[in-house]
């Protein structure tokens, strides 16, 4: 196996790992459309379960964190597959298990109000120990609804 091939068979992994292994990223419904050295991307629809503000059905603001976070944690993993391709997947597992969020920043800029939702994060630094990552929040109508910048421990 080419190291490309290592990777994106890394990146497969990561994917399914996050998107079936975590119960949280379920319960929010979250969709991994792309994860690659560029973006990722993910999605979700409102559910009664996300509405923060039942009155005029928008996103809890808990839920628009999380989605960020994730889709930012997702480039801090992509970064750090990147820098250990050839690693073995055991390896691989062993540094994904000890990444953590150390910051983030959310600004809230309008009401959390849609269907259908899109996260986009890419990687501003991909470094040793630590990886930042920048993301927007889109409703279907490709309102902008929030942006974070989150930092990540990788090593």
């Amino acid at each position: 196996m080419t190291a490309q091939q290592t990777v994106q068979q890394h990146l497969a992994n990561l994917v399914e790992s996050f998107s079936k292994h975590i119960p949280f990223h379920r319960t929010v419904g979250l969709h991994f459309e792309q994860v690659d050295h560029e973006r990722c991307v993910l999605s979700f629809a409102s559910r009664d379960e996300l509405i923060g503000n039942y009155i005029q059905n928008i996103l809890h603001g808990g839920v628009i964190a999380t989605v960020l976070d994730v889709a930012g944690g997702t480039m801090a993993a992509v970064g750090l597959i990147h820098k250990h391709g050839d690693a073995s997947e055991a390896e691989i597992r062993e540094r994904l298990s000890k990444l953590g969020t150390i910051d983030l920043r959310i600004d809230y800029l309008r009401p959390g109000r849609g269907q259908h939702f899109r996260a986009d994060a890419v990687l501003l630094r991909g470094g040793n120990k630590v990886a930042v990552a920048r993301m927007e929040l889109h409703n279907d109508s490709n309102e902008l609804i929030a942006v974070g910048t989150g930092t990540y421990l990788v090593g």
